[in-house]
């Protein structure tokens, strides 16, 4: 249990860091919750008129089931790149209702990306 706490990091910056599609910010914050490789954003940075909710689902057994969101950009959908964990595991419980994003949503901190990855590390 401990080796899989030790997997969060809490990330702060003064400048943040934000997921963007091209000019486009789709979250904005000054602190996330990094896991796994991945920056979670607070479900209060997200800018949600930009996710439609998709009907993908996947499951790791540590962290339990990723609910997916498509990413509308400019009438541009791109499926599946964000996702969350409404009701995530105890050791998890830091990221519930956190929001990550992969694929075409770019995570950048001061210009330099963090994380798109080829997926999250979950079945």
């Amino acid at each position: 249990m401990a080796d899989l706490l030790n997997l969060f990091n809490k990330s702060t910056s003064n400048t943040g860091r934000k997921a963007v599609v091209g000019e486009t910010v789709v979250a904005a914050a000054s602190e996330t919750q990094r896991l796994d490789g991945y920056e979670y954003f607070a479900p209060e940075t997200v800018n949600w008129e930009l996710l439609d909710p998709s009907s993908h689902t996947s499951f790791c057994p540590w962290k339990g089931v990723a609910s997916y969101y498509d990413v509308v950009v400019n009438g541009t959908r791109y499926p599946a790149c964000a996702w969350t964990y409404q009701d995530p595991s105890q050791a998890a419980g830091r990221i519930k209702g956190h929001v990550a994003f992969w694929r075409a949503v770019k995570v950048v901190k001061d210009r330099t990306e963090l994380s798109s990855g080829d997926g999250p590390i979950h079945g």
